[in-house]
């Protein structure tokens, strides 16, 4: 018997909860990077939307590619509550 056999099959996570957990950790990475830059530079209104435009599509890059491991644990989280909910 292998170690998988002996395992119980983990139902996989949802797209949709997977979705959002990567869009929630877009913006908060995003966010960071507002705030750091905001302590750091004085640009005019062009520059500070291009740059906004520039954070935000890295964010949703970093997210999407693990970022820091923030929608992993939310999706864990999600799945590990709704498992608790099932057994009650």
């Amino acid at each position: 018997m292998t170690i998988g056999a002996m395992m119980p099959a983990m139902p996989a996570p949802s797209t949709k909860v997977e979705g959002a957990a990567k869009q929630f950790e877009a913006l908060m990475i995003a966010q960071m990077l507002r705030t750091a830059r905001e302590n750091t530079e004085d640009q005019d209104s062009s520059g500070s939307t291009m740059l906004d435009m520039a954070d935000q599509q890295f964010s949703q890059v970093l997210a999407n590619n693990g970022g820091f491991g923030l929608a992993k644990l939310v999706v864990n989280g999600i799945n590990q509550g709704q498992k608790n909910a099932d057994n009650k």
